[in-house]
């Protein structure tokens, strides 16, 4: 189970019951699409398993790494490495000082996990303004991320209200 893997590794509390609450928005964002729903529960469980390592963004590449150690599939793998805000671009990780690869969620399955993480703050749904502002907080060139996270809200949740 996939607790049991988070355990292991040493989430805190706090990150499993955030996974788990990510999880369960995952698959409510998911009734509107035509998906894999075991990859996005799956991914969605494991998205932050790389903070058991660090709670820097490169969680997401470390949390990857991670998940293929334990045999999960490559498709699980990209869900993990590309959930963090809507994606980091290449161009964006050398800023980071992560590895020069583009980050950015391609699959319907790999956005809805990182749109269900971006309207989750802990364990409580958020929504897109908080989100936002959030961001703002974290990143000095904001404008970026934030149509990035626009752009999802409008594909899985605004075209649906």
């Amino acid at each position: 189970m996939i607790i049991d893997i988070l355990k292991e590794e040493n989430c805190h509390k706090w990150v499993i019951d955030h996974s788990v609450a990510v999880c369960k928005k995952a698959t409510k964002l998911s009734k509107n699409f035509d998906v894999d729903l075991e990859l996005i529960k799956q991914g969605s469980l494991l998205h932050d398993i790389g903070r058991s390592r660090t709670n820097k963004i490169e969680h997401g590449i470390i949390g990857s790494k991670i998940a293929i150690d334990h045999g999960f599939d490559e498709k699980i793998a990209k869900i993990i490495e590309r959930h963090v805000g809507a994606g980091i671009s290449k161009e964006e990780a050398k800023l980071l000082g992560l590895p020069e690869n583009d980050y950015i969620p391609i699959t319907l399955e790999e956005k809805i996990v990182a749109h269900s993480d971006n309207l989750l703050n802990g364990s409580d749904e958020v929504d897109l303004d908080f989100t936002i502002n959030k961001w703002k907080s974290k990143m000095d060139n904001y404008q970026i991320p934030v149509e990035r996270i626009k752009k999802l809200h409008k594909e899985l949740v605004l075209q649906f209200e």
